[in-house]
């Protein structure tokens, strides 16, 4: 699976006031593995950005008034989206604001045109209910060094969503029984597996030493910090 974690900066909060995209960042991923293949983009917006916005990001109007324009970039950042899912915290703030990027173009709508949309802010609020779970408070629960967030930067904040999204998740793929084995034997779209006859083996039972019973306890213990305390089982139930 080919993931793009997605970040912009604006020129303000409101797409629909006229509001702009100053600076996009992506973060390629494609099975798990960070690939190193990213796209940054400064954009002159063609209009001033908002105090309070240049206050977060620093990025002033002397800065921008030489970049390109949306429109001529558009295909380029199409391009490296296109049939990817995209991984954005907050994912309504920014596709709201390409969308209106894209519409001053007589394009699509961005959902229209990439693999699939997943907002990790939604994510999180269902794993930790009732906390804090911006970007900055994500990564000081998940343990994501963001000491050089300074300052909103689209790809360094793509960079930072990625790690956070790899913790939120790393449960899910923890668990999973790789199944290629069984795929080389699939044939006409069918797996054929072999009756085996149990009763003709004595398989022994092997007791854990304190030592293999102890990483046991750790290992849990990782899994039920990442769940956010969710996990289903009981400690009386690790062997004894």
């Amino acid at each position: 699976m080919r993931q793009i974690f997605f970040d912009t900066e604006t020129t303000g909060l409101r797409a629909e006031a006229g509001d702009r995209i100053i600076e996009v960042g992506c973060v390629e991923m494609v099975n798990r593995q960070l690939t190193g293949n990213n796209l940054h983009l400064y954009i002159n917006p063609e209009r001033p950005s908002d105090e309070e916005a240049v206050r977060i990001h620093g990025l002033t109007d002397e800065f921008l008034a030489d970049k390109p324009k949306f429109a001529e970039i558009a295909e380029q950042l199409l391009g490296f989206l296109a049939g990817a899912e995209l991984v954005i915290h907050n994912a309504g703030f920014d596709v709201g604001f390409m969308n209106a990027e894209l519409r001053r173009l007589g394009k699509p709508p961005l959902t229209e045109l990439v693999g699939g949309v997943r907002d990790t802010l939604l994510m999180a609020r269902d794993m930790f209910p009732g906390k804090a779970n911006s970007l900055d408070a994500l990564c000081r629960r998940l343990e994501v060094d963001n000491s050089s967030r300074t300052l909103h930067g689209a790809l360094l904040d793509a960079e930072l969503l990625a790690e956070v999204y790899i913790r939120l998740t790393r449960g899910q793929d923890a668990l999973l029984i790789d199944d290629s084995s069984a795929q080389s034997g699939q044939s006409g779209g069918e797996i054929r597996i072999e009756a085996v006859d149990f009763s003709r083996f004595e398989l022994p039972v092997l007791r854990c030493d304190e030592a293999e019973l102890q990483a046991h306890q750790a290992v849990l213990a990782d899994i039920d910090k990442a769940s956010g305390g969710k996990r289903i089982w009981q400690e009386d139930s690790a062997p004894a």
